[in-house]
């Protein structure tokens, strides 16, 4: 056998073996990183159970917190009205003790004046007058000056009366006073308790969805859930008349949903390819959440990733969105003005701080709301 024969059957044999070992070792090595790939998901999907379950008990604490808000604030506003009452009854009062003052002075000056002309002198005067119309004249003048008295009399009377009635007016409002203190101490120790409870679920969730693949499925969850919960409103409120008229011709002239700073984030990306579809407004727990114009309730309720949300429609396929509230003060079906106080900035959602976050759409696509908001 020639050299060369022999080296064309060696290769005839080394190079399938050698393309069949390199085949086994790359099917191996894929076979390899798909079942990594499945535990990743694994994990992953196991992650999102686990936080879909606090999820649950999040939601709870958070509208357990939300009731204690209403509760809160309610009696917060039965506070100041109390105040202001109280402020209107001592006013009076003032302004009564002035005119019985008065009318005790007048009435003592009266009765001082009767004392240095003595009891008799009326008998005296009729005696002593001759003349039958000076008679006449005296007598007129005598039933004048007492109905004069009288009718002094009676007013002092009624003021004394009425000064009686501020002041037990003014002492029962005092008593409703201690009363709502009172609640509102008592509310504002079971909302302190309500947010101990939320912080330990929001930190249980935040131990599970550790990953970000985990978070930007989370994060994708939230919104289609967010859609559907839209969507399904919609096909609801289309049942009933529809008299908006829309904020096409409000571009830039809408005023700010909340006091606070702005963050525009729209359509600036928030994590892997999802993108922000809002603008976020730092504030205060508890300041008011107005309605950017006049619409109607189409959702009010708690999402996933949102917390209580309130979704206004505005008409010709305009809407407004106000998400991570801590209260919601509207009812799907509400009509509400533009300016309105419609809710109470919170942290629902799963927030570390309290802000407001604000969408608008047209026709189910998110626009950049800063556009339609002034300056």
């Amino acid at each position: 056998m020639s050299l060369l024969r022999f080296v064309v059957l060696a290769l005839g044999v080394i190079v399938p073996l050698w393309c069949a070992n390199a085949d086994a070792q790359q099917t191996a090595e894929l076979e390899d990183i798909q079942a990594q790939i499945k535990q990743k998901q694994a994990q992953i999907e196991k992650q999102l159970q686990q936080a879909k379950e606090l999820q649950q008990q999040l939601k709870s604490a958070e509208l357990s917190i939300s009731n204690t808000a209403k509760k809160l604030d309610k009696t917060q506003k039965e506070l100041a009205s109390n105040h202001a009452q109280q402020a209107t009854l001592k006013q009076q009062q003032t302004q009564l003790q002035v005119k019985v003052d008065q009318q005790k002075q007048a009435l003592a000056s009266q009765i001082r004046s009767m004392y240095m002309a003595g009891d008799s002198d009326f008998a005296k005067m009729l005696f002593n007058l001759e003349d039958a119309v000076k008679l006449e004249r005296t007598i007129s003048y005598y039933q004048y000056l007492s109905a004069a008295r009288k009718q002094q009399i009676d007013n002092f009377t009624a003021l004394v009366a009425e000064l009686s009635a501020v002041q037990a007016s003014l002492e029962t409002k005092q008593q409703e006073l201690l009363v709502l203190e009172n609640e509102q101490h008592q509310q504002q120790q079971q909302l302190l308790q309500q947010q101990q409870m939320r912080e330990i679920t929001l930190a249980k969730i935040e131990s599970k969805i550790d990953s970000e693949a985990a978070q930007i499925e989370q994060l994708q969850i939230n919104e289609q859930a967010l859609l559907k919960a839209i969507e399904d409103a919609q096909r609801e409120s289309q049942q009933g008349p529809v008299t908006l008229s829309g904020l096409a011709k409000l571009k830039g002239q809408l005023n700010n949903p909340t006091q606070g700073r702005m963050r525009n984030m729209f359509g600036r990306t928030r994590q892997g390819q999802i993108k922000w579809k809002g603008i976020l407004f730092s504030g205060n727990t508890g300041a008011p959440v107005r309605a950017v114009h006049d619409g109607k309730v189409l959702y009010a309720d708690w999402l996933r990733g949102f917390g209580l949300v309130t979704v206004l429609d505005h008409g010709d396929g305009y809407m407004s969105l106000y998400g991570h509230n801590q209260a919601l003060l509207k009812q799907v079906g509400d009509s509400v003005q533009s300016g309105e106080t419609i809710a109470l900035v919170g942290q629902s959602g799963g927030q570390s701080s309290p802000n407001l976050y604000f969408e608008i759409r047209h026709k189910g696509t998110p626009v950049n709301p800063s556009q339609w908001l002034k300056r």
